[in-house]
Order: C-alpha cells, then sequence, then structure tokens
C-alpha cells in the first residue's frame, strides 16, 4: 500500500501557485466591477427599481441586480437591465467584460448611438438593445461577433443601411435576427457567398427597405419565421426563395409594392413554392394590390392556419380546392375583384372560424351550407353583389357572433330561424332589399351586444315589443325602411344603448319619455317621421347626449337651448312648425308675461302663510337633527363600515351629505354616466371637490357586482395615472363612490369639444395624455398588487386633472388577474356574466368570438384610442360609415394613402405647446409623432392578440414619444441628421 508525501519546499510551491492564481481572479473580478461601475456612472436610473445594490461596497459583483457570473465566479458573463427605465448613453466601459456572453439592456432610454467598440465582445452569444432611443446606423463591427446567435435591434431610431457584415461575417450562428420598427433604409445586404444556414428568425418590419428579397435568403432552409411587412420592397413575390424554406412557419410580406409573376397576373409560381413547407401556419400579402387569380394549388398548403390576401387585385372566381385547407380557422380575401358565386365546397372547411368576403363582386345566392360549419364565429360578405335569400341554416351556426350581410342585392324576409342564433352579438342586414315585417324572434335576440343594423331595407310594420329584450345592445339602426305605428316605450329598457336611428321610417304618435332615460344614450335620429306632441324633457335633461335630430316631424311645444340641447342647432329641429324657443334661428314662443306675473304672486300671497304655519316647524326639527351624532339615521352605514374593518381609513361620508354636496343629485350637477351609474359633481362642506358615481337600480343584479368589482379595483390599486376613491357609501338601496373631481373632465371632451370647449388639445398634450393612459395601464396588467384588466379603456373614461394628467377610471366591469393572462373567476365580486368586455369600436375582436378577458384585450383598446385621436374620428363613426373596424380602415389606407390623413392631424392637433420649447421643424415632428403613432395603434389592434405587444411595451413606445417631441435637443439631433 502506497502513499504521496509531500516535502515542504512542495507544500509552499502549491500554495504560492494558489496564491497567484487567486490573485488573479480577484483581479479579474475586480476589472469587471470597475467596468460596471464605470457604465453605471454614466446613466441615471431610479434607485427603487434598478440598481441599488450596485451602490454598496459589501455586496460581491456577481450578486448585484441584473449581473451573472460564471461557475467559478470570477468573470461577468451576463449582464441583463432590460425595463429598468435607465437613461443615458451606452458606454463603451462596458465593453471591457470581455467574457460577456448575454447583454440585455432592451425597454430602456438608452440613446445615442452604438458604439463600434462593442466588437470587443468576442465571447458574446446574445445581444438585445430593442425598444430604446439609439439613433445613427448600425455599427459594421457589430459583423464581429462571431459566435453571436441572438441579435435584437428592433425599435429604436436607427437609420442608414444594413451593415453588410452583420450578413457576412464568414460565420452562421446567427439564429435570430431583428432590426424592425426602425429607420432603416436601402437594400437588405445578404450577398450568395454568404450563408446565415443557422438563421431561424428574420424580422424587418417598418422600415424603409428598398428593392427585392435576395436570393442568398434561399441558403438559410432553417427559416422558420419570415416577417418583410411595412416596406418599400418590389419585385415579384420571392417563390424561388421560398421553394428552398421547408421549415417556414410564419410568411409576412404584407404592405410592400411586390407583385405576383407574369407581369402582375400569375399567382400560381407563388403558392406552389410554399407547397413543401409542411408546417407553414400563417401566410400575409395584405396591401400588395397583387394580381391574378387563386390557383386551385392553394389547397394543396394542408398546414395553413391563417390566410390574409385582402386589399389587392386579385380577380377571377374563388377556387373550390380552397375547401382541402382542413386546418384553416381565418380566411380573408376582402378588398378585391373577385366575381363569381361562393363555391358551396368552402363550406365544408369544419375548423373556419372567421370568413371574410366583403367587399368584392360575387353574386349568385348565399350558400346554405354554411349552415354546416360549425365553429364558425364571423361571417362577412358585404359589400358584393349577392342575391336571393338568407338562408335557413344560419340558425345551425350556434357559435356564429357576427354575421354581416350589409350592401348586397338581398330580397326576401328575415328568417325567424335567425332567432336561434343564441351568440349572436352583431346582425347587419342594412342597403339590401329585403321586405316583409321584422320577425319577433329576431328582435328577441338578446345576445346582441354591439349591433343591430336593419336601415336602408323595405321593412314595413310596427317595432316589435321584444325588441326591448336587447338590454345589451349598443347601437340599433332601423332608418330608411317603411316603419310605422307608434315606437314602444318599452325601448326604454335596452339600458345599454348608446345610438339609436329611426329616420325616415313612418313612425307616428308620442316619441316616449322612456327613451330620454336611457343611462348612456349619445346618438338619436328620429328625422323624417311623424311623430307628433312634445319633445319630452328628459332627452333634454340626459347627460350623455351629445347629436340629436327631430327634423321633419309634427313636434310642437317650447325648445330652450339648456342641458343637452345646448350642443344643438337648428338644423336638428328643422320641418316642425310646432316649436319655438330659444334655439339659434328659431321662432320665439309668444310669451304671456302679465298673466304669469299675476300667477306668481297670488301663488306667492297663498304659499307663505302656509309655510309659516306647517314648514318651519318641520325645518326646525330637521336641522335640530343634522346636528345630533348619526346614530340612528345611519345605521345600517355604521353597520355595514364595522362589517369591513380594512376600510375603517376612508373617510365617513353619509348620504345625505351628498345629497347636499350635489343639490340633491340635480340635473345641474350631472357630469357624465358610466356603465352602472350617473356621475355628480359636488363640493362638501369643507369645499372638498368630488364627483359622486351613483350606481342606479335598474341595472338589476348587475349593479352589485359592478359596485364591489370597482371597490376592489380601486382599493387595492395606487398609481399616480389611475383614479383615487375618497370613499364609498353603500346601503342597500343607494350605492356611491365618491372621487376626486377632475376640473379638466374626460379626454373625449376634448377631443370632440362643444361650442364651451372650442379648443381642442395639442399634439404635445395628446401624447402626455397617451403616455399616462400606458402607464397606469402597463401598472395594472403587471405591477399591481392584483392583476387587473380593465376591459372599458377609451376616451370618456380618461380624465384631466388639473395639470392634464390623466388617469383611467370607471372599473365598474374589469376583471381581476391570476397571472399572465388568466382571469380569477372565483371571486363572487368579479362575476360580469352577459356584460360585455368594452365598448362599440374598442372591443378586441376575440371577445367577438367568446373568448375571455385578457391584458391584450386592453391592449387593443388603447390601440383603437390612438387611432381615433389621429383620424378625429369616433370608432363607432368609422363602423357605421365605412363598414369597417378603426384597424380595419386606417389599414386600408397604410402605408401609400396616409398623406390625407396625415395632414389633417397636423392641421388639427400639430402645434406645439410653448412648454417644450421650438422645434427646428416642426412639421417634420408632428409627421414622425402622428405616423408613429399609426404604427403602433395598427401593431395593437392586430387580429391574433398573441401578435399584440404588452401595455409595458406600450408605455415604453409612448415615453420615447414623449421624449423626443418634448426635448429640444433631440430634435436638433434629428434635424442634422437630415440635413
Amino acid at each position: 500500500m502506497g502513499y504521496c508525501k509531500f516535502s515542504k519546499f512542495d507544500l509552499l510551491s502549491l500554495i504560492l501557485v494558489f496564491y497567484v492564481v487567486h490573485s488573479e481572479n480577484n483581479a479579474q473580478i475586480l476589472n469587471d466591477r470597475v467596468a460596471l461601475l464605470s457604465f453605471m456612472s454614466g446613466i441615471t436610473y431610479d434607485p427603487e427599481n434598478a440598481l441599488e445594490s450596485w451602490n454598496s461596497s459589501d455586496i460581491p459583483v456577481c450578486k448585484w441586480s441584473g449581473v451573472g457570473c460564471d461557475m467559478n465566479r470570477n468573470r461577468v458573463v451576463e449582464l441583463n437591465l432590460s425595463h429598468k427605465s435607465l437613461r443615458g448613453t451606452i458606454s463603451p466601459a462596458l465593453f471591457k467584460l470581455s467574457q460577456l456572453r448575454i447583454l440585455d439592456l432592451s425597454g430602456n432610454f438608452f440613446e445615442g448611438q452604438i458604439p463600434s467598440d462593442i466588437s470587443s465582445l468576442y465571447q458574446l452569444k446574445e445581444l438585445s438593445l430593442s425598444s430604446n432611443l439609439l439613433d445613427g446606423m448600425i455599427p459594421s463591427e457589430m459583423g464581429f461577433l462571431q459566435k453571436l446567435v441572438y441579435l435584437n435591434l428592433g425599435s429604436n431610431k436607427l437609420a442608414g443601411e444594413i451593415p453588410k457584415s452583420l450578413f457576412c461575417n464568414g460565420s452562421s450562428s446567427l439564429q435570430y435576427l431583428d432590426l424592425s420598427n426602425n429607420s432603416l433604409s436601402g437594400k437588405i445586404p445578404l450577398e450568395n457567398q454568404c450563408g446565415l444556414r443557422d438563421l431561424k428568425y428574420l424580422l424587418l418590419w417598418t422600415n424603409h427597405l428598398v428593392g427585392e428579397v435576395p436570393l442568398a435568403l434561399s441558403n438559410s432552409s432553417k427559416l422558420e419565421w419570415l416577417d418583410l411587412e411595412s416596406n418599400l420592397l418590389t419585385g415579384e413575390l420571392p417563390s424561388n426563395i421560398l421553394i428552398n424554406l421547408p421549415h417556414l412557419k410564419f410568411l409576412y410580406l404584407a404592405c410592400n409594392h411586390f407583385s405576383s409573376h407574369d407581369g402582375n397576373t400569375n399567382l400560381k409560381p407563388f403558392f406552389e413554392s410554399l407547397v413543401k413547407s409542411s408546417n407553414l401556419q400563417e401566410i400575409d400579402l395584405a396591401g400588395n394590390f397583387l394580381g391574378g387569380e387563386l390557383p386551385s394549388i392553394i389547397g394543396e398548403l394542408s398546414s395553413i392556419v391563417q390566410i390574409n390576401l385582402d386589399v389587392n387585385l386579385i380577380y377571377g372566381p374563388i377556387p373550390p380546392q380552397i375547401s382541402n385547407l382542413a386546418n384553416l380557422t381565418l380566411l380573408n380575401l376582402s378588398s378585391n375583384l373577385l366575381n363569381g358565386s361562393i363555391p358551396s365546397e368552402l363550406c365544408q372547411m369544419g375548423r373556419l372560424e372567421r370568413l371574410y368576403l366583403s367587399n368584392n363582386s360575387l353574386s349568385g345566392h348565399i350558400p346554405s351550407a354554411f349552415g354546416n360549419m360549425a365553429h364558425l364565429g364571423l361571417l362577412d360578405l358585404s359589400k358584393n353583389k349577392l342575391s336571393g335569400t338568407i338562408p335557413d341554416s344560419f340558425a345551425n351556426l350556434l357559435q356564429l357572433r357576427r354575421l354581416l350581410l350589409y350592401k348586397n342585392e338581398l330580397s326576401g324576409t328575415i328568417p325567424p330561424s335567425l332567432g336561434k342564433c343564441v351568440n349572436l352579438e352583431i346582425l347587419d342586414l342594412s342597403h339590401n332589399r329585403i321586405s316583409g315585417t321584422i320577425p319577433s324572434e329576431v328582435a328577441a335576440l338578446n345576445s346582441l351586444k354591439l349591433y343591430l343594423n336593419l336601415s336602408s331595407n323595405l321593412l314595413h310594420g310596427h317595432i316589435p315589443l321584444e325588441l326591448s329584450k336587447m338590454d345589451m345592445v349598443l347601437a340599433i339602426d332601423l332608418s330608411s325602411n317603411s316603419l310605422s305605428s307608434s315606437l314602444p316605450s318599452q325601448l326604454g329598457s335596452c339600458i345599454a344603448l348608446e345610438h339609436l336611428n329611426l329616420s325616415r321610417n313612418s313612425l307616428e304618435g308620442q316619441f316616449p319619455a322612456s327613451i330620454g332615460n336611457l343611462p348612456y344614450l349619445k346618438e338619436l335620429d328620429v328625422s323624417f317621421n311623424r311623430f307628433n306632441g312634445k319633445i319630452p324633457q328628459s332627452l333634454q335633461e340626459s347627460a350623455t347626449m351629445k347629436v340629436m335630430n327631430f327634423s321633419y316631424n309634427n313636434f310642437d311645444g317650447n325648445i330652450t337651448n339648456k342641458g343637452s340641447f345646448s350642443l344643438l342647432t337648428i338644423d336638428s329641429f328643422l320641418g316642425n312648425e310646432g316649436l319655438c324657443g330659444s334655439i339659434k334661428g328659431m321662432r320665439q314662443c309668444h310669451r304671456k308675461q302679465t298673466r304669469h306675473f299675476l300667477m306668481a304672486i297670488l301663488l306667492s300671497l297663498l304659499i307663505t302663510p302656509i309655510f309659516c304655519i306647517v314648514g318651519y316647524p318641520i325645518v326646525w326639527r330637521s336641522k335640530f337633527r343634522n346636528q345630533l351624532p348619526i346614530v340612528n339615521g345611519n345605521k345600517e352605514i355604521i353597520k355595514d363600515e364595522e362589517a369591513r374593518s380594512e376600510e375603517i381609513k376612508y373617510p365617513r361620508i353619509s348620504r345625505r351629505q351628498l345629497i347636499e354636496a350635489t343639490e340633491g343629485f340635480s340635473s345641474s350637477s350631472l357630469i357624465g354616466s358610466g356603465r352602472f351609474g350617473h356621475v355628480y359633481k359636488g363640493v362638501l362642506r369643507d369645499n372638498t371637490r368630488i364627483a359622486v358615481k351613483v350606481l342606479h337600480s335598474k341595472a338589476g343584479d348587475s349593479i352589485s357586482s359592478s359596485f364591489k368589482r370597482e371597490c376592489q379595483v380601486l382599493k387595492r390599486t395606487r398609481h399616480r395615472n389611475l383614479i383615487r376613491i375618497i370613499t364609498t357609501c353603500s346601503r342597500p338601496d343607494f350605492k356611491a363612490l365618491v372621487l376626486p373631481l377632475m376640473p379638466n373632465g374626460s379626454l373625449e371632451n376634448h377631443l370632440y369639444p362643444s361650442h364651451s370647449l372650442k379648443q381642442g388639445l395639442d399634439l404635445v398634450q395628446l401624447v402626455r395624455i397617451c403616455s399616462d393612459v400606458a402607464e397606469g395601464m402597463a401598472y395594472l396588467h403587471h405591477y399591481a398588487p392584483v392583476k387587473v384588466v380593465h376591459c372599458d379603456l377609451k376616451p370618456s373614461n380618461i380624465l384631466l386633472d388639473d395639470d392634464m394628467t390623466a388617469l383611467v377610471t370607471d372599473f365598474g366591469i374589469a376583471r381581476l388577474v391570476k397571472g399572465a393572462d388568466e382571469i380569477d373567476d372565483s371571486a363572487s365580486y368579479d362575476s360580469t356574466d352577459g356584460l360585455l368586455c368594452g365598448s362599440v369600436g374598442y372591443i378586441a375582436p376575440e371577445y367577438g368570438m367568446g373568448k375571455n378577458a385578457s391584458p391584450k384585450g386592453d391592449v387593443y383598446s388603447f390601440g383603437v384610442l390612438l387611432l381615433e385621436i389621429i383620424t378625429g374620428k369616433r370608432p363607432t363613426d368609422v363602423l357605421f360609415q365605412e363598414g369597417s373596424s378603426m384597424h380595419e380602415w386606417v389599414k386600408s389606407q397604410y402605408p401609400n394613402k396616409l398623406e390625407p390623413l396625415i395632414e389633417a392631424a397636423i392641421l388639427r392637433c400639430g402645434r406645439r405647446g410653448a412648454s417644450c420649447g421650438l422645434a427646428p421643424d416642426e412639421r417634420k415632428v408632428a409627421g414622425d409623432v402622428i405616423l408613429e403613432f399609426i404604427e403602433l395603434g395598427l401593431i395593437c389592434t392586430q387580429y391574433n392578440p398573441a401578435a399584440r405587444p404588452t401595455m409595458l411595451d406600450m408605455a415604453h413606445e409612448v415615453s420615447l414619444l414623449k421624449q423626443y417631441i418634448c426635448s429640444p435637443s433631440t430634435l436638433v439631433l434629428e434635424q442634422n441628421s437630415i440635413n
């Protein structure tokens, strides 16, 4: 048995070697520490959010926030500081971290250029600088990073051409390349001798790239995701490249200038090139003005799930072979030149959920076989030349939520069987030749939550009483028909109604006062009918009415320019000879002043002695009782407060105090309405200005859950851009939320100013407001103690305080979230059964397909808000006038038809606020911001929820815009780059 024996000399040598190695390791980590501290010295940050641990000498470098070391803990190999609100430039000192393998600085506010010294990080495998303010050109030295696998420079302000070295550096290690959403120009610099053979993701969307797709891309045979959307690329569709990409899953070439083969007449080579891509899931070629017929070989793309070919010049019939696409869930062929009939074979696509064939020249009958498509949730056949009757088989479509058949040549009657479509939320049969009466079965569709449009047909008879069962419908349009008889007062039960158009019919009798009491009604048109009698006072007292038209009826009586009528002109009352009043241009009413004066004297002489005998003791006792402590008068409130001990910190305000503060909830104190209640302004005895949201009982059982839900959200969330709660007042017969009064009203008031508020908001204010809203929503989705989905984001739910800071309000239909997208339905206060997740025009399309509420639904609403601000159009106006969503309407003009829209936006809100300094080129700055708003809005309103960004992303993007538009130095840099 042997053993090793060390001499003293050997032991000392071993200790010396260990000491030297240890000293070298300490020196290396010390050098990394110096590099990190040097990097930190050039940036600013929130100490509570990012690099607080970096300031402590007691904490080892490897335990600093965002820092990762190797197993021996002697070198820094990872630095992840994404979304830390860091500001400043990227210091070259950072590139002394020579062993760095992962560098992620995404989602911050870094500006300036990318230093060329980045090539020193020769070990780097992953680099993400996305979503910052970086400008200038991409340094060619970046191509020297031989080991780079992941590179993301998307969503910056990078300009110039893409360096060739990035694509051609002698290395094929790059797998992910994202340069999207910048201002890059020139051609895609990929040459034949360069081979990115491991490339799987190439994302270059939203730049200014020109030329053809380089043939060398066919060497990247592992490519799975190719997104070149929204550039200026030309040439034929890259069929010769696609045929060599068998692993391709997602292909986005929309909004370019591609043409089909053989002089823009042949699409067959393109679809042939994709047949071997057995994993292909989505194709988007929209907005390229591609010509040619759809070839039958399209039916061989067996794995395809979504096809978007809208806004092109595709002509001819729809090939029956398309029915072979057994996995297809979305087919969009709208806005083309298709003709012929709809092939019945199309109805064999058993998984199809959304079918868009609108705005073509399709003719013939609607196939009855549509009734066999069990999963069909949206069918849009509008703006064609279809004839015949509406098939009875639609009754079999139990998943059908949106049926759009407007602007065709349909005849016959409305089939009563449509009443069996129990999930239908939109029914639009307008602008056809449909006759007969409105079936009671269809009028009783209480599932309709968006709108019913039967206008411009040949309908006659009375309006069915069953229409009152549509208690969640937001818009009804029965105009331009031959409907007669009186208007049922029961329509006052349509509590969610916002738009009602009954114009150009033969309706008669008195107009029901109950309709004026609808809590959310904004627009009413009853012109060109035979109504008589007085216009109900309830319409004038409505807090929500914005647009009304009573012209060409037989109304009579006195009309004053008070209340909601103050928004109207004489044009709303033309053709009613019996009307008189104080509206400008209307004839004055004859006043019998002497008689009224004598009557007033007699009444005062009669009332005064009665009050002295009877009334004074009552008032005295009431006053004495008010001075006593609240014991018996508010037992229910005290009992409720004691039961909820966690709310003891909120001040107690009784119902009596609220009545006093709001002058008895008078109409003069009414300032707006929410989903379930009216909002009144008031002043407490201590001069505190408040807004009181009183929930009304006509909302039924929903009122209790809405009140509890809003209380839960307001109690659990705290953010500068969310409305705070002062207190609540809850009794069995009375529930109210007491909130601080916002002196500048809602964003809606400023987007659509009345005569009392003639000046709207300028672009700087709008960008700041959108930034505030995005910050508040990002907090709700990502940082709040209980994550919240708002579900009803729109201008009227955005309030502005003294300094025009925006606050999100109205959480009456909000949902609480457990995880990233998981809705918490376990709590009783969060039940929103039967409620629509939003308002018309702002509702995410997946909600119309029966999907649960999610944060991505709020992102969609925010995108609509951005587009609304730029277009100056309400989404409901676009919906009813253009027959499309805001997204579809703006996308149809993007990018080649945007100039008139941008010019109009500059004229409307392009002036700059003095607080932001002077811009060297004001028009260019405004144009840049408006275009960015359009692009962000379109990204947020994509059909696929998974493709939308998060509100955290949007908060960052809009904050960059705010900094750009409000920073004179930024503007100077921008001008210099132009010059």
